[in-house]
């Protein structure tokens, strides 16, 4: 009934400013002097709402799986740590081996545990991801640290050695620093690995991994799942505001 009541009033409202502004021609100057005054400091309070919707309205919206693609793609996918919140938004101290959710994982090597992990909200006018991962390392005195992402088993079904598989990253960082791809594709037996750098002279990064030269049997792929190596991590903050994959078919020559 509340919902009711506040609609009916706001149609009144609405329908008593549209004969105020169709008799405004007619009204004696002291009455239009209060109903102008009376106007702007409605106006006032309507540019703060519309403001306010705006600036949530903005966000992306959680679960959003729209973003760029090339031509011909058949599968993309951005992992849920990017789209939806998580029951546990951080871990201080994060051990060597870091579970964020079902697809998430930290590995690292250092004795010393001076590593957090945090699922940040975004809400920049120019995110498409809803979610974005900050991972702050203070000392470090380890060889590696990674986070491994494992890719939905779709991903392998009818994948070929005909298919190029796209990682986009959107990454920023406080210190310079070096991030390297590596792509697995597990096929029976056998691993297959591709290492790329990611190129962070902008922050938008795209790589490109071409299967066609690979020693990959394409009828025994089962699982495949993407390494981030961030090189020399000390005394840094890295955050991968977007993270997506799609694969689409190489252009017929």
């Amino acid at each position: 009934m509340g919902r009711l009541l506040d609609r009916y009033i706001q149609l009144k409202a609405l329908g008593r400013w549209q004969r105020a502004a169709q008799q405004s021609d007619h009204l004696a100057l002291p009455e239009l002097r209060r109903q102008r005054d009376d106007a702007r400091r409605l106006r006032g309070k309507l540019e703060q709402a519309i403001q306010k919707a705006d600036a949530r309205l903005i966000q992306p919206l959680i679960g959003a799986t729209q973003f760029p693609k090339p031509l011909g793609t058949d599968w993309s996918w951005r992992p849920d740590l990017w789209r939806t919140p998580l029951i546990r938004k951080g871990i201080a101290s994060a051990p060597r081996k870091a579970r964020m959710d079902g697809q998430v994982i930290l590995f690292h090597d250092c004795s010393q545990v001076e590593i957090g992990l945090q699922q940040i909200r975004n809400r920049r006018d120019k995110d498409l991801a809803p979610f974005s991962l900050a991972v702050e390392v203070f000392d470090f005195q380890g060889s590696f640290l990674s986070l491994s992402i494992d890719l939905p088993t779709d991903a392998a079904i009818n994948l070929s050695r005909q298919h190029l598989m796209r990682v986009d990253t959107l990454v920023e960082y406080e210190r310079s620093t070096v991030v390297f791809a590596r792509l697995n594709i597990q096929h029976g037996p056998n691993t297959e690995q591709v290492l790329r750098e990611l190129d962070l002279s902008t922050p938008a990064a795209t790589v490109d991994f071409d299967l066609a030269h690979l020693n990959v049997n394409e009828r025994r792929i089962e699982k495949l799942w993407l390494d981030l190596i961030i090189d020399q991590p000390a005394m840094n903050r890295v955050v991968f505001r977007d993270l997506t994959f799609c694969r689409y078919h190489r252009a017929d020559l």
